[in-house]
This record gives C-alpha cells, structure tokens and sequence, in this order.
C-alpha cells in the first residue's frame, strides 16, 4: 500500500482515496473541450484488410463524451470480426452507424446490418460506452436482429452493490434511483426495456416484430464474489482471467482493470483459430491486463496524453489540481506507459483508441511506439487490422 498524501495527491492511491478530499472529479472532461489547438491530422481512407478471416475493426476511437470534443472521431465502439460474424466491444455514440459505414453486417433495410452479430461486450458503464446501446436494441427491430443465428447476449459488469465515495467536500448529491442506484448490465438491459414498452409493445402488436425477449437479453460477466465484495478498497483485486463465453467462433474471457472510481471495469480477450485480441477497456496499467494480454496477436488498448492532462493544470498546482491530474492518469493509460504494457505482453500489433484528447495530432501518439517492439497502428475509426494469416475465403 502506498502512503497517501493529501488524499488524492499521491501516484498511487485506493479508490476511496482518489474520491475523498478534493473538488473537480469531471474537470478533465469538462475542460477537453476548450483544447482547440491541437488539430487533427488531414484525412485518409481508412485502412483496410482483405482476404483475412479475422479482423478488428476500430467502429469509433474518441474517448469521453462525443459532443464535447473531436467530431471527426464517433465514440468508442470496436468490432472483432471472424469470419461471417462480429462481436460488438462497447457501443459508443455512433456505434450502429458505424456499424452500417463498416460493412461488416448485411445491407438492406429490414435484414441488416445486425444479422451478423454475435455479441455484444460493454466494459464498463460510462455513458460514451454505452450511450448507443439503446439505439442498437430498439433500431435493431428493423435492423436484422431477427435474422442472427442466436439470441443476441449483451455481456458487462455486473452491479457495483454501493456508491462511490463523495469527491469534495460535503453536502452529498442526492441519490438517482436509491432503490437501486448502480445497476448492472442485466439489469440495466432490462430496465431498458421497460422504460421503451410502449415502442416495443407497437411494434410487436403493430409491425408483428418479435419481442425483445426473443432477441436480446443481459447478462452479468461473472466475476467471484469474494473479488467485488468492496468496491471502494483497492483500485482493483488482483485476480486471472474468467472465460464466461465460448462459441463456434470465439472463447472469450474476462479480467477486472484498473478505473476506478468505476467499478467494476472489465478488459476482454478473444481467443480465435487465428489469433488472440484484447481489448483493454478504460484502464491504468494493470497487472490484471498483464496476463489477460500475455501472447496476444493484437493489444487493442486505450490512450491519453500525459502532456494533455498536464496541460490543463500548470505549475504550480494546487492540492486539487494535483489530485485531478493524478487521478485520470492513474484511471487511464498515458502515451508514455502503453507501450511497454504492449511489450509486456508480448503483442505482436498494438493499435491505439479511446484518445483523450480526441484532437491531438496523430504523429503526438507515436511516442507510444517507445518501448514497444511490434507494430503500432494509430487508430482511426473503421480502419481494420487482419488477424492471423491471409485466407482466400472469409465467410466461414
């Protein structure tokens, strides 16, 4: 354990020391739309792979909030295609018209593009990964959820079980939905259902579509209890990787990472006959990742600019103003360590996403590639990255 000073001041902290003691908990959000000098690189098409089984595809890379920064990025969304099927990581804003952009699903109003859909994994519930799930379940009467292979499963964390610690000083905010202030994806799923019955219910007496419970369904990533019972002690427990999913396609399994105040936050790894991927979700350097990625194929992983952050808030700091910057480097990866991380691991591919700032100049990220001996690819949305060997045939 490290000795904290001043709360939140310290570089490693508990996630209830994070929270406790000082003000501005959002200010990094908040201020990332004031950074308007760092433009964005020109334009390309985006890159792309042919002739290979399996591919990643980056649907959107902005990390936060879409509106408040770069709008040439959608939000965070990826899919990792195998074969004739995708599974869908995170559902940022923008995710099904990306998906639509992508090609990765059939075309055709009423028979596309989620019929190929095999999946789908939320890391965690921060609103610029979740916001267009909504979208993708209700839109998806019309939009070939019907014609997948199987009941669509929504897989995320679980309920967190209690609040956050408060950050600042007192009074407290009050509590959204006391009854049951942080539901989990199960959960949420199906509240989600209930607060749009009256569209469903049209549309299934009206249009004959089927219910949602003949689509889709949440599910909670099961992680042992005895590793979620204190949500609010250590920025997260040390534990291997869960495998909860496994189809003709995929094995997936999960790992608890490091973002806190969220909890639990998840990273993924998907095991396929060509290769292994992993997506990190939000995270700071995790020894949990660590293994998760051991001998990965391709490090799908996110980034924030240590520069940036620090950029907001020059010498000399206050407390408060330290204890922000310490706490979104320390719930985030920085350009300086994601590479060794890659390293590490020994990923053969590292490729970049989530930016924060969405904005900065593209040639700022490379810096990543320090420390790492593989290839880096800089994302950018709907660029693809093959997996394995080439194949002359990609649908099976």
């Amino acid at each position: 354990m490290c000795d904290v000073l001043g709360q939140a001041t310290a570089p490693c902290v508990t996630r209830r020391s994070l929270l406790a003691g000082t003000a501005g908990g959002a200010a990094l959000t908040t201020a990332g739309s004031s950074i308007q000098a760092f433009a964005s690189e020109p334009s390309r098409a985006p890159a792309t792979t042919k002739d290979y089984r399996t591919k990643v595809v980056l649907l959107g890379t902005l990390g936060g909030p879409g509106w408040l920064d770069d709008p040439v990025r959608a939000g965070i969304a990826s899919a990792l295609v195998v074969g004739d099927r995708y599974y869908l990581v995170d559902a940022g804003e923008g995710a099904g018209r990306q998906i639509r952009a992508s090609g990765i699903g059939t075309a055709g109003v009423g028979v596309g593009p989620l019929d190929r859909l095999g999946g789908i994994f939320l890391t965690h519930l921060h609103s610029d990964h979740i916001v267009d799930l909504n979208n993708l379940l209700m839109f998806g009467l019309f939009g070939g959820l019907e014609h997948t292979e199987r009941k669509v499963t929504v897989w995320g964390p679980g309920n967190r079980g209690e609040l956050p610690p408060l950050f600042g000083e007192p009074p407290e905010p009050p509590v959204v939905a006391p009854d049951n202030p942080t539901p989990g994806t199960r959960e949420m799923v199906n509240l989600l259902v209930s607060a749009f019955a009256t569209d469903y219910n049209d549309r299934s007496f009206d249009n004959r579509k089927p219910v949602p419970g003949e689509l889709f369904e949440g599910r909670d990533v099961p992680i042992a209890d005895d590793l979620l019972d204190d949500p609010n002690d250590e920025p997260h427990p040390r534990m291997s990787p869960v495998i909860f999913h496994e189809d003709d396609r995929v094995r997936v399994s999960a790992t608890l990472v490091q973002h806190a105040p969220v909890f639990p936050a998840l990273a993924y790894r998907f095991d396929t006959d060509d290769g292994a991927v992993v997506f990190s979700g939000d995270t700071g350097p995790s020894e949990n990742l660590d293994e998760l990625a051991e001998g990965a194929d391709v490090l799908v992983h996110e980034v924030i600019s240590r520069e940036w952050v620090e950029s907001l808030y020059p010498p000399p700091r206050s407390e408060a103003e330290e204890g922000i910057v310490n706490h979104h480097l320390n719930a985030h990866t920085s350009d300086e360590e994601v590479g060794e991380i890659a390293e590490r691991a020994g990923a053969g591919t590292l490729v970049l996403t989530h930016f924060v700032p969405g904005s900065w100049p593209e040639h700022r990220w490379r810096r990543a590639v320090n420390g790492f001996s593989g290839r880096l690819v800089v994302g950018r949305d709907l660029d693809e990255v093959g997996v394995g060997a080439r194949s002359k045939t990609s649908a099976t």
